[in-house]
């Protein structure tokens, strides 16, 4: 397991949300330069349990925020959303939610480099005046923690709860670290 930076170290104290742990659990996972696929990233592919997933995502140079999305709510007993390596496919994941709190799946809009739109997804781990800190996968080519402009965030989403672990809260934080502007 990767160590998380000492301003997140907190995490690995929290007892849930479920989604939180089993992103931790893959915590540094990176996907590998030039034509070199990482095999963990394309076992997720299989590991969804979703047919068109596993025949479409077959490098790891395709984006995978959503793909590692599906793979932590798949392990914390989630439904995955309707073709879920479309990032913006998770805005109807869960319930809607005003306020994000700690396990909450952010999806954001960036633009691709022909400057149309697409998207990124992760989980709320906190918040400062002008990011989320958001726990997700290719977030650097990585699953890390990385900043998060909220003026980008497209929606905020609830996993459905039977019970909701009682240490779902919002997170203020420091405003430090790298802001991220393009996740693919």
């Amino acid at each position: 397991m990767a160590t998380l930076p000492q301003k997140y170290q907190w995490l690995r104290e929290e007892t849930g949300p479920r989604m939180i742990k089993e992103a931790l659990a893959e915590l540094g996972t990176v996907e590998l330069a030039g034509a070199a696929n990482n095999p963990t990233i394309i076992r997720w592919a299989q590991e969804t349990g979703i047919k068109s997933v596993a025949q479409m995502y077959v490098a790891d140079s395709i984006p995978w925020c959503g793909l590692f999305m599906a793979v932590v709510a798949r392990r914390a007993a989630k439904s995955p959303v309707k073709d879920p390596l479309w990032a913006l496919n998770w805005g109807t994941f869960g319930v809607f939610t005003k306020t994000p709190m700690l396990g909450d799946v952010l999806v954001f809009v960036r633009r691709t480099a022909d400057g149309s739109r697409a998207g990124h997804v992760g989980l709320y781990v906190g918040e400062d005046e002008t990011a989320y800190h958001v726990l997700g996968g290719n977030q650097g080519d990585c699953v890390c923690v990385t900043r998060m402009p909220k003026q980008r965030l497209y929606t905020a989403r609830r996993p459905s709860y039977k019970v909701q672990p009682a240490n779902v809260r919002p997170i203020l934080l420091a405003a430090t670290g790298v802001m991220s502007h393009s996740e693919a």
